[in-house]
């Protein structure tokens, strides 16, 4: 392993665009159900319902928090209505599987979305098993990512030091409470919606454009 990674016990994965590539769009599918949602919620025309919906995300940190805000909606109905896509745009990455598993230590997945969603998209992944534990928005209690309370939450359920810990994130906002948490960061700079908004290197320990390749590049060195 790395020097400046021995130390790690504790992987941490967000799942959308990180844990597979950002190219497979399949936030493309999500919003348009996200979009059918707010136009009929509040009876608007879809582009007056993607201004409400990128302007719930940007405030907020997920359209669901903007909407439980402002509209009081019911976060499962509206998680299980947006979450109901065809999931035939991802694939297990042999890569990623096998790096995984090799990898000492616990591993989880941190997500604003929920587990139902989740576990899918974790399956079609061939990653179904790879993981000790899940922490979604339900187990955050609706505080999403970036909010370092969803951070502290995922610490205290599954007994994490921070200090020995490694986050992979996408979003590089959602990287700066784990750092200041002393977690061990890396960003997967791979051209998702609003990725790159607010990067800097004091946040960001390392970064990649594809895990599977980073992945792969660190066992590597664990077992040369």
């Amino acid at each position: 392993m790395l020097p400046v990674l021995r130390h790690i016990d504790c992987w941490i994965f967000d799942l959308d665009n990180s844990l597979y590539p950002a190219s497979a769009n399949l936030f493309d599918l999500i919003d348009i159900r996200m979009g059918a949602f707010i136009q009929e919620l509040v009876g608007c025309d879809a582009e007056q319902a993607r201004r409400i919906q990128k302007g719930y995300f940007h405030e907020h940190g997920t359209t669901l928090a903007g909407l439980m805000k402002t509209h009081g909606t019911d976060p499962r109905t509206f998680l299980d209505y947006v979450h109901d896509i065809d999931l035939a745009r991802i694939s297990a990455d042999p890569r990623v599987v096998e790096a995984l598993d090799r990898l000492p230590g616990r591993k989880f997945v941190f997500t604003n979305g929920d587990d139902a969603y989740a576990s899918r998209v974790l399956d079609k992944l061939g990653l179904a098993n790879a993981f000790d534990g899940l922490h979604d928005i339900h187990a955050m209690g609706y505080v999403p990512k970036p909010d370092p309370r969803a951070y502290a939450a995922l610490c205290a359920r599954f007994d994490i030091d921070p200090v020995r810990a490694l986050f992979v994130e996408d979003m590089a906002r959602n990287l700066i409470p784990a750092k200041a948490l002393g977690m061990t960061t890396v960003w997967v700079d791979n051209g998702s919606e609003q990725a790159g908004r607010d990067a800097d290197p004091a946040f960001i320990d390392f970064r990649t454009a594809d895990i599977g390749d980073w992945l792969t590049d660190i066992v590597k060195e664990e077992h040369s």
